[in-house]
């Protein structure tokens, strides 16, 4: 005889499967945290092919999971990369320039999800103008030839 767990009444055994039901996509330790955060998830969608939003900025860190495609991500100080579906992300967000986060198939779409701590009163994306990406030249990492 099963036994009866007195929580539900004596309807239904309680499961095991919690224990081994979390696996740890990324773990890391942003620089900051803003105070007063307004913390917020969203989901893009990009169709195939698309090269995502311009160069921007976020005011805190932001974590992200690709759920379908592939993402060319480019993090300022960082080489680009792809992260595929299934796979974790995560920018310091503050003064950092986020380069790329396109569609990196022109044959499926990409979907993903942010969560972004963002500073209390500011914008969670701000884009670069040109004139500061060039500036800032010497902070992108090589890119692929």
């Amino acid at each position: 005889m099963a036994d009866i767990d007195p929580a539900t009444g004596g309807r239904t055994p309680r499961s095991d499967a919690w224990k081994t039901a979390l696996t740890v996509l990324q773990e890391a330790e942003p620089p900051f945290i803003p105070e007063g955060v307004h913390v917020m998830t969203v989901v893009v969608e990009y169709p195939p092919g698309d090269p995502g939003t311009p160069p921007h900025r976020h005011s805190g860190p932001a974590f992200g999971f690709v759920v379908e495609g592939e993402m060319l991500l480019e993090v300022e100080g960082d080489p680009e990369r792809v992260v595929h579906a299934g796979e974790a992300f995560w920018e310091p967000g503050g003064d950092v320039i986020h380069y790329q986060d396109g569609n990196n198939r022109d044959d499926v779409p990409l979907r993903f999800t942010v969560t972004m701590m963002c500073e209390p009163g500011q914008p969670m994306l701000t884009l670069v103008a040109d004139e500061e990406l060039a500036q800032r030249t010497d902070r992108r990492a090589p890119r692929p030839s």
